[in-house]
């Protein structure tokens, strides 16, 4: 198919976290986590002393590692690297953003719920559904 991106099949890809400590420790409960031999971890955990830049760098990394499929990301957090999850537009690895225990999800700032939204009425307009 013709101007489908391809998606690299793997035997194993790894989740990224971008939270806050309870949400990263609930996923690294679960089995999420991962440390390479050279000690990079696949999970940042964002506190009062955690910069932008540091998000922000780790987002880069993140989405930019052959290995990780989907980068998990803390609403709140996104809000604050918003210019850099509203340009990511790549399928792999894939942007979620999710809620946190103090900052409930808000789907007006979800990019990729917008783009979804935006598809969907770019498709009812284009098949004269409305």
């Amino acid at each position: 198919m013709a101007g489908r991106a391809q998606i690299a099949t793997k035997s194993s890809a790894l989740i990224a976290m971008i939270a806050d400590e309870d949400t990263v420790t609930g996923f690294l409960l679960a089995g999420v986590g991962n440390v390479d031999l050279r000690r990079k971890t696949n999970y940042l955990i964002v506190d009062s002393k955690t910069t932008v830049k540091a998000i922000e760098d780790a987002f880069k990394e993140f989405t930019t590692r052959e290995d990780i499929a989907v980068v998990l990301i803390s609403q709140y957090v996104a809000n604050m690297i918003r210019f850099l999850a509203d340009s990511y537009n790549k399928p792999v690895p894939a942007i979620l953003e999710i809620p946190s225990k103090d900052h409930p999800y808000d789907p007006a700032h979800d990019s990729v719920l917008s783009r979804v939204k935006y598809l969907f009425s770019a498709e009812s307009v284009a098949s004269g559904r409305r």
